[in-house]
């Protein structure tokens, strides 16, 4: 049997494409092209008929390491805690104040794009912080 060599992560959202959008600046992510035969994702979505337009959105690493994120429109709203998120690993390898110097300043930069600062867990030599993007998903700075 195969291994599996990618993976997408899927969202279910209510606004795919402003999402994706939030992931891509969070992560260094970009929109990928169109399909083809269209110039524009907007060009795209008039093709398609009323109810499928914006029901979904796409953002991938530039560098093809990490997996692409898919975004799904769904019509029911989140209802509990994740039961999976993502850890933003930006503080690897760092300890104590170099860390969690390393983590409030990336958590600054991503308030004013919409996240939501949950709490700091800092234990004097750990640290990690948990927020919540536009939608209200749990993510840990890490």
């Amino acid at each position: 049997m195969a291994s599996i060599k990618q993976f997408q992560v899927t969202f279910d959202c209510a606004e795919p494409e402003r999402l994706a959008r939030f992931w891509c600046e969070v992560l260094g992510y970009v929109v990928p092209p169109p399909p083809a035969g269209f110039a524009t994702w907007d060009e795209f979505q008039r093709s398609l008929p009323a109810e499928e337009r914006d029901a979904w959105f796409a953002c991938v690493d530039p560098s093809g390491v990490g997996p692409r994120l898919f975004f799904q429109r769904v019509p029911e709203g989140k209802a509990a805690k994740n039961r999976l998120h993502l850890d933003v690993r930006v503080a690897t390898g760092l300890r104590g104040e170099e860390r969690l110097a390393a983590l409030e300043a990336e958590c600054a930069r991503l308030i004013p794009l919409g996240a939501v600062h949950v709490q700091t867990l800092y234990d004097g030599n750990d640290a990690c912080i948990p927020m919540l993007d536009i939608e209200g998903n749990e993510f840990c700075l890490d």
